[in-house]
Parts: structure tokens; C-alpha cells; sequence
């Protein structure tokens, strides 16, 4: 594997949940990183002159840096799916990817190496059985827009630059995501499984998720689909009990289908009521190394910080 030490990094998204923990992993490497931004307050408030803030992609310089990592995209469970908040989702994932890639073209000063973000939702509700990065694209909104998300990194990256399309799943630590919107009810004793329980989910802690961002960035052997989830998938009702067991409270309370459709709609029955058993394979078979593929592992960790 090659360091990262004095190699030049651009991070989009960079101070969202993912994308601040990666920066601080990539400075603590050695590299000199650049983040692509909205918010020039909260990057300089966050490292002051330890990176260059871009807040425009005509900002992006005429020089080659050896990696992007492209985080940037609107929060999926936010807000309802309406038709204003699905064109948002696509316009801030799809239309940005193809205009940051573009300006690269512009510059004639493409990256060694590009890591574009993606999502397990790619495989659709009905992952039910394992699926690895050879399944093809599942059905629904979340696997349209994870497929167009991706299409436009393959379409903008050239022959000459490696790209990884990394596929997240529900990424675990107590500073944000999923499981900051999860532990008040389970804190309360008020937590539990979603509708029937059984429906399978993967996850990653964020530490390993940032490590295989970083993986990806150094093992030059390593392209294409990635997913972005721990070896060991489990159904909601294991997950609702294991996270109530580590908080050390009671797990009686589940949460009605029918209520998960009527607060968030589509977008609760596509990623909270719907199957994602996804299987790391490239991960595993290119051997990366996790730290937390345990869940109880995993979770006591995140709910401690």
C-alpha cells in the first residue's frame, strides 16, 4: 500500500457526518487536504488552516491531485420523498457528480484515483438473501438514483483514473446518521423493532467505513463497486435489541408498519421496512481488515463516545 503522506486529497461533503470524521483521519495520515464546501464557516471553525476550503468547483486548481472522494449529496431520510425533495436528492448526488467531474476534464488534471459515494440502497427493498457487488440493480427510487448517482461517476471518470463506487450502508457512531436519530427513544426505554422486525439490515461502523475510504485511496489493486458494510448483517429486531442491551435499557416497543409508512412514506418503506442483506465481498476478498465487524462490538463503542 502507498502512504498518503504530502499527497494532495479533495473531499466533497466534508463536513457532513462522514465526510469531517474522514477529514480528520486524512490529516492525522499526512496528506494535504482540500474540501469542497458550502459551509466556509463550519470547514474553517472545524480545521482553520489545516485544509483549503473550495467553495466553487472553478476553484478546483490546474494541478493534479491524487485522490477525490466525492461524500457530497442532500440527507436521504431527512424529509418525506416528495417530488421537490426526490429532484434535490438527484440534483445534489447526480447533477453535482457530473459537474465536479466535468471541471476536472476542464482542468486537463484528472486524479489518480476517484472514490464516489453510492449507497446499498442500489440493490432495492427485496435484498432478502446475500447480495454482493455482481447483483444487478434493484427496484425502487433509492436504487434509481444510487444507479444514476454511479452511472455519472463511470461516465465522467477517464480509462486513465481508477474509480471505486463505494456503496454504504447504515453507518454507526453516536455523532450522527442513523443511530444519533435511534438512541433518544431506545434512551427512553421507548425503543424497538420496525414493523415485523424481521427485515434484514447492513451496517458499518464509521471508523471501518472511513478505513475502507482510506483502503481505497492506497490499494491501487482495488476498483469499481464496493459496498460499504460490515460482514455480518443482521434482522432489525436483532439490531433493536442489541442497541437497547448496549444503552442498558429494555427493548418492548415496536414501531407499526403502517406508522413507519404514515411518518416518512416511501422513504421508510424503502430503507426501514425494506430487506438490504449485502455482503462486502470486494472488501473481504481484497482483505480489508475491519475493526468492528461485530455488531455488540460495534455498537458498544458508538453509544460510549
Amino acid at each position: 500500500m502507498n502512504s498518503l503522506r504530502g499527497r494532495s486529497i479533495l473531499v466533497t461533503g466534508a463536513t457532513g457526518f462522514i465526510g469531517a470524521y474522514l477529514v480528520a483521519r486524512l490529516l492525522e495520515s499526512g496528506a494535504k487536504v482540500s474540501v469542497f464546501t458550502r459551509r466556509k464557516k463550519v470547514a474553517q471553525r472545524l480545521w482553520g488552516d489545516s485544509v483549503q476550503v473550495l467553495t466553487q468547483l472553478s476553484q478546483i486548481p490546474a494541478f493534479e491531485y491524487y485522490g477525490v472522494i466525492n461524500l457530497a449529496g442532500a440527507p436521504i431520510m431527512a424529509k418525506r420523498w416528495t417530488a421537490r425533495r426526490k429532484e434535490l436528492l438527484l440534483q445534489s448526488r447526480v447533477n453535482f457528480t457530473q459537474e465536479l467531474l466535468a471541471q476536472f476534464q476542464k482542468v486537463n488534471s484528472f486524479p489518480d484515483v476517484v472514490i464516489s459515494g453510492s449507497a446499498i440502497g442500489y440493490y432495492g427493498p427485496d435484498a432478502k438473501t446475500p447480495l454482493d457487488e455482481s447483483a444487478v440493480k434493484g427496484q425502487g427510487f433509492a436504487a434509481d438514483l444510487c444507479a444514476r448517482w454511479e452511472q455519472a461517476a463511470i461516465d465522467g471518470v477517464p480509462s486513465g483514473s481508477r474509480l471505486c463506487v463505494l456503496r454504504t450502508g447504515v453507518v454507526l457512531d453516536a455523532g450522527g446518521g442513523a443511530l444519533a436519530q435511534m438512541q433518544p427513544p431506545f434512551k427512553l426505554g421507548l425503543g424497538g423493532p420496525m414493523g415485523s422486525g424481521q427485515q434484514w439490515m447492513s451496517w458499518i461502523h464509521l471508523e471501518d467505513l472511513v478505513g475502507m475510504i482510506i483502503w481505497l485511496l492506497t490499494d491501487t489493486s482495488v476498483s469499481g463497486a464496493v459496498n460499504g458494510v460490515s460482514p455480518e448483517p443482521v434482522t432489525n429486531k436483532q439490531f433493536s435489541h442489541a442497541l437497547a442491551q448496549a444503552l442498558g435499557r429494555p427493548c418492548v416497543f415496536a414501531m407499526p408498519t403502517f406508522f413507519v409508512k404514515l411518518l416518512l412514506g416511501q422513504a421508510g418503506e424503502e430503507l426501514l421496512l425494506g430487506n438490504s442483506n449485502i455482503k462486502p465481498q470486494a472488501a473481504i476478498s481484497n482483505g480489508f481488515s475491519y475493526r468492528y465487524g461485530e455488531l455488540e462490538k460495534a455498537l458498544n463503542d458508538s453509544v460510549k463516545k
